[in-house]
């Protein structure tokens, strides 16, 4: 395996793991969604939005977690690519459509893991393709 996808690989893991602490702060504290994300409207932000955002990023966390330990899975890799459009897409509607969100640190942070992800995973499918075709040249 290529250098770029073991650390395509550690990304995706250290993603994940973030994003499983911010699932449990989702369901510990409802404040920490309005006070971090949805700051534009923090009256909108109750219990059971908080927990439904949970659940989401706790989903989000188990297919990157899976990615990164099967990173050759093409299914499993579109689909963790898909998560990264997904939450990229949802942050920046609630910013420059809803304007439920604020451009603060707290929302950055998303937005900038979301696109990074979401370069990386691209540029991972090249080195994917490349080791495909010089796995099938060493069969034949």
């Amino acid at each position: 395996m290529g250098k770029f996808l073991c650390v395509l690989r550690s990304w995706l893991l250290m993603v994940s793991v973030i994003a499983a602490g911010n699932t449990l702060q989702c369901f510990r504290d409802y404040s920490f969604v309005s006070e971090k994300l949805y700051t534009a409207s923090p009256g909108l932000v109750n219990g059971l939005q908080a927990r439904t955002f949970g659940v989401w990023t706790l989903l989000s966390s188990v297919v990157r977690c899976l990615c990164a330990l099967d990173i050759r899975n093409q299914t499993l890799y579109y689909i963790t690519l898909f998560t990264f459009v997904v939450a990229l897409a949802h942050f920046l509607s609630e910013v420059f459509i809803y304007h439920t969100a604020a451009l603060t640190m707290g929302i950055m942070a998303p937005l900038m893991v979301a696109s990074f992800s979401i370069l990386g995973m691209l540029i991972g499918l090249q080195y994917l393709e490349v080791e495909a075709q010089s796995q099938n040249k060493k069969k034949n």
